[in-house]
């Protein structure tokens, strides 16, 4: 009977709703070993940034394996200070109230009377707080299990196992600056996984891009076989409400294959691919033409035939910058072209680019939006455009057959620089990039990409 009782209550995740766990306890198991982790040692998983993904990965997590809390624990960092405002808690409350399971849960923690006196006026709370009940600043009508939150980065990462980096690119170098001062005396060497999408242009030595995992890598000493990447056709609060999804875990083998598994959720595929630069690269890519295709759905009333001729057009940029990156990139295809389909479909900078075009919002309220995060596709334009428009990288163009900076064949990039990072335009232009006479069929701009000597490896700093 006593046995019966346990695996009830081991059936049970979270939010109280029952699980199968047939085969987590010895995925958990394998993962603990290739680690090298002794009983009564558990396993280290920390995600540091709480932004919707971050904060759903580690809620998954949780949901999945915080039952075994003798062999894996699982916790989220988040910055602390952060207030949530009148309007975010008044909204708050509504949510809770229109979840049966949530409000129950919440008095049975006795956490329900801090929300009644925020909607009240009476009360501030702030975003870690919130986190730990299960809310995430960036995606209140979405509840999550409860998490364990820590405020401390050092007590959150300084003898993690395995570090989850879900802050935006243009965060990461700094926080994993910090941490490396916490793991200057480690003996074993982390894992860790980035959600980040987004890079950076240098132009010393050579101009060249840096992604996140590159971040990561330089700022810690991490080797990068134990970095890897992990993303996919997805929308955070989508997959946590355990809509069927699947994303790509990518990396050097040794890693990638037993955590794809260890991932991998009845409703969550894991896959595992060796190309960890063309999935970052797009990961990046994508964010930058999801903002002009909010701007073509807001401005044309979701006209469905512009939509699809601005996504031949930016499918086509995408390949001719990811073969200046990599001699033989996978193919934008199955879930790389998913990945991209639903982040022009929904998603923060499809979002974002509508509501420029509709005048909602304006560039000078900044990247960063209440209730939605760093729209990391800005600084993604920027970083691209900045890249490619060095003559150093010039390649022949197909009219006239004259040497030009990549960034003049890719003219949706071009307009998107000109309405986002000089301003100089606005958002109608994207219309005009689209309906300009002498643009080049997008098939020309593939044929001149898929030539091997249109590959620059200087581009990833390599010789």
């Amino acid at each position: 009977m006593v046995g019966s009782i346990d695996t009830l209550h081991r059936s049970l995740n979270s939010n109280g709703s029952f699980y199968n766990c047939n085969g987590l306890e010895e995925k958990l198991d394998e993962l603990r070993h290739l680690l090298c982790k002794s009983d009564g040692d558990p396993l280290r998983i920390v995600s540091v940034g709480a932004g919707a993904w971050g904060s759903v990965f580690a809620a998954l997590l949780q949901d999945s394996y915080g039952q075994f809390r003798d062999k894996v624990q699982i916790r989220i960092w988040r910055r602390p200070g952060r207030a949530v405002d009148r309007a975010t808690a008044e909204h708050l409350f509504e949510v809770i109230n229109s979840r049966e399971d949530v409000l129950r849960r919440l008095i049975r923690r006795c956490a329900y009377l801090k929300y009644v006196e925020a909607r009240l006026g009476d009360r501030t709370l702030f975003a870690d707080e919130i986190l730990k009940d299960g809310f995430c600043l960036n995606m209140i009508d979405t509840p999550l299990c409860p998490l364990k939150v820590v405020t401390n980065l050092q007590e959150a990462v300084w003898d993690a196992d395995i570090v989850v980096n879900g802050l935006p690119s243009t965060e990461t170098r700094d926080v994993f600056q910090e941490i490396s001062n916490y793991w200057k005396e480690r003996i074993t060497v982390p894992i860790i996984i980035s959600l980040s999408k987004g890079i950076e242009a240098a132009l010393q030595p050579l101009p060249h891009i840096i992604t996140p995992t590159q971040m990561i890598n330089r700022a810690t000493g991490v080797p990068i076989e134990n970095i890897l990447y992990l993303g996919g056709p997805n929308i955070a609060s989508e997959i946590y409400n355990k809509e069927y999804a699947n994303a790509r875990i990518c990396g050097a083998e040794q890693w990638r294959k037993p955590l794809a598994k260890f991932l991998r959720q009845p409703h969550f595929i894991v896959w595992d691919n060796s190309d960890l630069v063309t999935h970052e690269v797009m990961g990046g890519l994508k964010n930058v033409y999801a903002i002009g295709a909010g701007m073509v759905a807001a401005l044309t009333k979701e006209s469905a035939t512009s939509k699809s001729v601005y996504f031949a057009h930016c499918t086509s940029e995408m390949i001719f910058i990811t073969h200046l990156l990599a001699e033989e990139p996978e193919k934008l295809a199955g879930p790389l072209l998913a990945d991209t389909y639903v982040t022009l479909l929904k998603g923060r900078n499809a979002w974002y680019g509508q509501m420029l075009a509709k005048g909602e919002l304006s560039r000078d309220m900044g990247d960063s939006i209440s209730g939605k995060g760093m729209i990391q596709g800005v600084s993604a334009v920027g970083a691209f455009y900045e890249l490619l428009s060095q003559s150093s990288l010039s390649v022949l163009h197909p009219d006239g057959n004259k040497p030009v900076a990549p960034v003049e064949l890719c003219p949706l990039l071009k307009t998107l620089y000109k309405i986002l990072i000089t301003r100089e335009k606005t958002a109608e232009a994207i219309l005009q990039a689209l309906r300009d006479e002498t643009l080049n069929d997008p098939r020309e701009r593939i044929e001149i990409a898929q030539t091997h000597a249109f590959y620059k490896p200087s581009l990833l700093g390599q010789p």
